[in-house]
């Protein structure tokens, strides 16, 4: 070996020993921003606040949520997309990552391309309605909207949002021409539910438990297999009739594209050790949900889902033939 050579590995190992003056501190040392790209009290958002403190602990650095909305979601992951892959920027995406791919024919990003930390929460969704609706089950409010056809409104959050999926499933299965009502957010949709003014949406179950259990809207089902503890007297959409309309909504935490293996692999474990915080628990639970399993709380758990659900979803969202761009 050259002596040059010689000399500089020489260097780089020294480098790396711990307590010399070129070691590098370790991460996180200063406060880490989780980007929400949905608005505030959505239940993406819901979800977020949960996390937070719990992350702030096991990181030793206070873990801020921000609310970066508009476009599906796809504002908040392009800020995250174009920030410095050094951990201290991520993203709590849902399913609306995987469903980009079709419904956005000019991303500023990759959806594919993000570092994937770990899956959070499947959450199920509720078809839900005013609260005067007269229809008092699943099979009675089907027959409700066929008689009404384009007088029913069915509002969602915005194409790309969870709740935009699942009316495109109810639509494309019933094949009931109900008038689609696009609102920015969540919020704004409980608003003018709650005022009579919306009859139906899809709501993820942990921003519409606290609706439904005091009787400000009314749920027709839920988009699971089986029954829901939080809400057992709430059918199934295979009870009511649509077994095909089946709709979980998965939360990930990703990383822009390049972040360190290192520091990826230590925000995966503080996000595992959230997971299995019983407060964070108890509270998934009451908003009718569950923390992921531990095996799935891995970045390559979260990889392999992200890339089952673009193929899944581009198919389904290509023949209904709905762009956000």
């Amino acid at each position: 070996m050259k002596k040059r050579s010689l000399i500089a590995a020489l260097g780089a190992a020294l480098l790396g020993l711990p307590g010399l003056a070129g070691a590098q501190p370790a991460w996180p040392q200063r406060p880490v921003t989780m980007i929400i790209p949905f608005a505030a009290g959505g239940p993406t958002d819901v979800l977020a606040r949960a996390l937070t403190e719990p992350m702030t602990r096991e990181l030793g650095q206070p873990v801020v949520a921000e609310n970066v909305t508009g476009a599906g979601g796809t504002i908040g992951a392009a800020r995250v997309a174009a920030a410095r892959p050094d951990g201290y920027t991520l993203l709590l995406g849902n399913i609306g990552l995987a469903t980009s791919v079709a419904l956005y024919r000019r991303l500023p990003y990759d959806p594919a391309g993000f570092e994937t930390i770990g899956l959070i929460t499947p959450v199920p969704m509720t078809l839900i309605a005013r609260p005067g609706l007269p229809a008092q089950t699943l099979p009675e409010l089907l027959a409700w909207a066929r008689q009404r056809g384009s007088e029913v409104n069915l509002a969602h959050a915005g194409i790309g949002s969870a709740s935009h999926l699942c009316a495109t499933l109810l639509r494309s299965i019933t094949r009931i021409p109900m008038t689609t009502v696009v609102f920015r957010g969540t919020a704004p949709v409980m608003t003018e539910m709650m005022a009579g003014r919306i009859d139906l949406t899809c709501d993820q179950t942990t921003n519409a438990m606290p609706y439904i259990q005091d009787g400000r809207v009314k749920a027709y089902a839920v988009t699971t297999a089986e029954r829901l503890a939080a809400l057992p007297d709430v059918a199934t959409m295979a009870e009511g009739g649509l077994p095909d309309l089946q709709v979980t909504i998965w939360h990930g935490l990703y990383a822009p594209h390049g972040t360190p293996a290192a520091v990826v692999e230590r925000i995966a474990r503080a996000l595992q050790a959230t997971l299995r915080d019983e407060t964070v628990g108890r509270r998934l639970a009451d908003l009718g949900s569950a923390p992921e399993p531990q095996e799935r709380v891995t970045p390559a758990a979260h990889r392999a889902m992200l890339d089952a659900e673009i193929a899944r979803w581009r198919p389904i969202l290509q023949a209904a033939g709905e762009f956000a761009d």
